[in-house]
């Protein structure tokens, strides 16, 4: 069997598994889908956000993308993040970042990685901006490591200001804003930064323009 061929074997093998047990699962999913949850997670293989969290199909929304930015730019980003907030009617949203993690290692050397230094650059604003404290720290795994989790309260701001979430503050007080970092070494979840709906924002910036 090509390695291929047992993803499409395993998947037919869930699939009788989760019928066997409930025969009438994938009718009530492809009816509805009501998750309470918009995850913004990193591409990364090993961090799975249904395997994590223990959520089921239909609960939890989900986007990836290297090191789990939050860009004004990124129009595949905020068309997830308006259908989530006005369609899903989500009620939190989870930024989640990860330890060990290769795009914010990449953006802390001077090397060049071809395309992707047109993404890195947004993580290098998040490290100059923070460059003092970085820099201060001993060790090259604990200064990444920093890096992750000051990223991931960047990216929560990103969230705030952009017009979506403003406008769902405004009328709807929700979704809640969550900043939270995955331990690749033990499987724990480490929460970061919270930002309640209509909470305090950086005031030197201005919230319309997303």
């Amino acid at each position: 069997m090509k390695i291929y061929e047992k993803l499409l074997a395993d998947n037919k093998a869930w699939a009788k598994s989760e019928t066997d047990r409930d025969a009438e699962y994938f009718t009530r999913l492809a009816l509805l889908q009501s998750p309470e949850f918009l995850w913004i997670g990193c591409s990364d293989s090993r961090v799975p956000a249904d395997k994590i969290t223990c959520t089921q199909p239909g609960e939890i929304f989900v986007h990836r993308n290297i090191a789990n930015m939050v860009v004004h730019t990124d129009l595949n980003l905020l068309s997830v993040l308006q259908y989530a907030v006005e369609v899903l009617k989500v009620k939190h949203i989870i930024v989640c970042g990860h330890y060990g993690c290769g795009g914010i290692k990449a953006a802390m050397t001077q090397h060049s990685f071809g395309i992707i230094n047109k993404w890195l650059r947004n993580i290098k604003d998040v490290y100059r901006f923070h460059k003092e404290e970085i820099d201060c720290i001993e060790g090259e795994e604990e200064r990444a490591n920093r890096l992750t989790e000051l990223n991931v309260r960047e990216q929560v701001f990103n969230l705030a200001k952009t017009s979506i979430i403003q406008s769902a503050w405004k009328h709807h007080q929700r979704p809640d804003l969550h900043g939270w970092v995955y331990g690749l070494d033990n499987g724990i979840i480490n929460t970061i930064f919270e930002l309640p709906a209509g909470g305090p924002i950086d005031p030197f910036y201005t919230y319309d323009n997303l």
